[in-house]
């Protein structure tokens, strides 16, 4: 991925959804689509539960599964599915959520616990952010402990994004629970920057920029100051973009996503922009007004990586296949076997 031109055609043509889908996935909590506009790319055909309304309409425009706008709980009646996956709320872990934990209402874990009780899948996989790793490990832990007792291999991953091919800087818990034999996805060979991720993008300014005002200016400089600020935040076009957050995206914040253009005048990242290094193809269309679009983007699973995800899982899931259809063809013979001896 040497350019913006070659990083949009493997993202555009790469995330399609598969001609064929054997397997099908539940995504609870499922935002925009993002995790299962990777999981499509893979062959699976997906059903996607979330409360709201843009993000669904966005899910159903654009993917071949269908998002039900619905409010989840622990008796919900869940659709059958091969594999569960989905992000949990993560405002109870996470620093700018306060932290509250399972104290939080919108502690999402008792309902995708439940999902996978009553489903019994040979996998299921969710995402979450890493502050569920430090203070509040020891709900991760009670967590897992359940997971375990429901007979599953739990495996836990702090990944950074970037080292699968995502243009920023995003670390995020992956946790997958399987009956053993599931392998993660490796680390890439190169990381791509958010220039070449971009390319004629970051330097042009479209009629719908938003410049930063004066006042604006001036009040960055006092945030860099005040926060000891190595490293301006605009955006860095040799490197992966920084974490694309709904608040340093939607909001007017010091802390925004921003481009320094060569006049010197800043200007605010556009969706497509925010898209593309969240790793959205091209052709994927947002809907809702644009703070709606990018709470829609911030949310997301990558799903560049959510693809190399999936692939591991359909692997699992084939080898699962190959498992349980030899077990069955030893049970016949076994069973013509003992025909014979009476």
């Amino acid at each position: 991925m040497a350019s913006g031109s070659t990083y949009a055609s493997v993202i555009n043509s790469l995330l399609k959804p598969a001609l064929a889908m054997p397997y099908s996935a539940l995504d609870l909590f499922a935002g925009c689509g993002g995790l299962s506009l990777g999981f499509e790319a893979a062959g699976f055909l997906t059903t996607g539960i979330e409360m709201k309304n843009d993000c669904c309409t966005t899910y159903n425009k654009n993917l071949k599964g269908n998002c039900i706008e619905d409010v989840l709980h622990v008796d919900y009646d869940f659709p059958m599915a091969d594999i569960v996956i989905g992000g949990p709320p993560c405002q109870p872990f996470s620093v700018g959520g306060n932290q509250r934990g399972s104290e939080d209402a919108r502690d999402g874990f008792p309902i995708f616990i439940s999902a996978v009780k009553k489903l019994k899948p040979s996998i299921w996989i969710f995402e979450n952010v890493r502050g569920l790793m430090f203070k509040n490990k020891w709900y991760l832990d009670r967590t897992i402990s359940e997971m375990k007792g429901m007979g599953y291999t739990v495996d836990t991953h702090l990944v950074n994004f970037s080292k699968h091919g995502v243009p920023q800087n995003r670390e995020r818990l992956i946790v997958v629970g399987h009956l053993g034999g599931f392998e993660f996805p490796g680390a890439l060979q190169s990381k791509v920057a958010a220039g070449d991720a971009m390319g004629d993008l970051a330097m042009h300014s479209p009629p719908e920029s938003k410049f930063l005002t004066p006042s604006m200016e001036t009040y960055i400089a006092k945030y860099e100051k005040a926060s000891k600020c190595v490293n301006p935040r605009d955006l860095d076009l040799s490197k992966p973009a920084r974490t694309l957050t709904c608040r340093n995206l939607a909001g007017a914040t010091g802390d925004m996503q921003r481009i320094k253009l060569s006049d010197g005048r800043r200007r605010r990242l556009l969706p497509r922009e925010a898209a593309r290094l969240q790793s959205f193809p091209d052709w994927f269309e947002f809907e809702g007004t644009q703070t709606e679009i990018f709470y829609q983007i911030g949310n997301a699973v990558p799903p560049y990586f959510a693809f190399q995800l999936a692939q591991k899982a359909k692997d699992y899931l084939d080898s699962r296949a190959h498992i349980e259809n030899d077990s069955a063809v030893r049970g016949r013979m076994i069973e013509q076997i003992m025909s014979t001896r009476e």
